[in-house]
This record gives C-alpha cells, structure tokens and sequence, in this order.
C-alpha cells in the first residue's frame, strides 16, 4: 500500500490536533514548515546560529500561543509564522542596535541608494569600505529615520509593513525615508566618501 497516496492533514487539522494534545501535530507542522521559516529568518540576520535561536523562540511563541487558546488564524498557519518569525527578526534588530553586513548583489546595490550611477570595476574593488562607511554613517541618523531605513533597506519591508511596524502612517514613513536618505547624502559630503 502506498501511504503517499492518503491525503496529508492540513495545517489546521494539526493544530487542532495539538491543541488536543498530539504532540506529533506539532512535530509535523514544524517539519513540514521548518526549512521555508529558517531561511526566511537566515535571509534576514546572516548568520546560522543566530537564525537558529530565532527560530526555535518563533516556535516557543507559536506553542505559547496554541496553548493559551488565543490563535484564531483558521487555516492560515503559515503566514501566521512567518509575521511572528518577521517581527521577531525586527526585535532582534532593535535590541541589538545594529544593522546586518550587506552584500552588494544583483538584488541589492548599496550604490544606487545613494547614487545613480552604477559602480566601475576600480570602484568594485572598494566596496567593502564603503559599505562599511556607510553602516556607521547610518547609526549617526535620528533614530525614526534610522529605524525606517534599516526596515527598508536590511528586512526589504513595504512601506505599508514599516507604517504598522513603527506605529505611524504610510506618508510619515515615506517621509522619514526621504530625510534619512537626504541626511545620509550630506553625511556622505561631510565624511568625504566617494561614491560616484
């Protein structure tokens, strides 16, 4: 008999299971769910052992909150999580006061915040300076701008997640970006760093 045939529980027949007392439901949801959450959280922080400790406290909240009876989010387990493994993500940041290393990828090029134009070969090769230039230049911006941009930039949040996020509105978020990116400018003039 081929049991891959049988029809896999849903998520939120296993959380009704573990709220019942299946301790297996919950190893099931978190095996079934483990590896699209970790390299969420390790996309975000770069580092595995750091990933790790957020990821087994997102699953410390998620059995907390099972257990209190307070979960309500029938059938949408996943991203339930995963707003719970975001904004732990985001407290992390916060608690430690820092900004991650960034990469300048496809994806991400740390030039065109501040700058238009793309970077030449000659420039490729101070990257990791400027980069790191720029990181302290950031910790020397007010802290709702610095906090805005870091949302932005570091956890790739919309301006709509950042607004609920810092308890403000869209337009006020907008605005904090506009002036963090304006005082990183002058910063860049004020410390000489060429980027252009």
């Amino acid at each position: 008999m081929d049991f891959k045939s049988f029809p896999q529980p849903t998520d939120a027949i296993l959380v009704s299971n573990y709220i019942s007392g299946s301790e297996i439901a919950l190893e099931a949801l978190i095996t079934r769910h483990k590896l699209r959450i970790f390299n969420f959280i390790k996309s975000k922080v770069l580092d595995v052992d750091t990933a790790e400790d957020l990821f087994q406290d997102t699953f410390i909240k998620v059995i907390k909150t099972l257990k209190t009876g307070t979960y309500n989010e029938q059938g949408k387990f996943l991203p339930w999580v995963m707003r719970i493994a975001h904004n732990l993500v985001i407290d992390f940041f916060r608690k430690n006061n820092r900004i991650p290393t960034i990469e300048n990828n496809d994806e991400y090029d740390v030039f065109k915040f501040i700058s238009d134009n793309t970077p030449n070969v000659e420039k490729a090769l101070f990257q990791d300076q400027i980069i790191k230039d720029l990181q302290k230049l950031v910790h020397e911006l007010p802290e709702d701008q610095k906090e805005v941009l870091i949302m932005r930039l570091y956890r790739d949040m919309s301006f709509k997640e950042i607004a609920e996020n810092t308890n403000v509105s869209i337009n006020t978020a907008l605005g904090r970006m506009r002036y963090a990116i304006i005082n990183i400018r002058k910063l860049v003039e004020v410390n000489q760093i060429i980027l252009d």
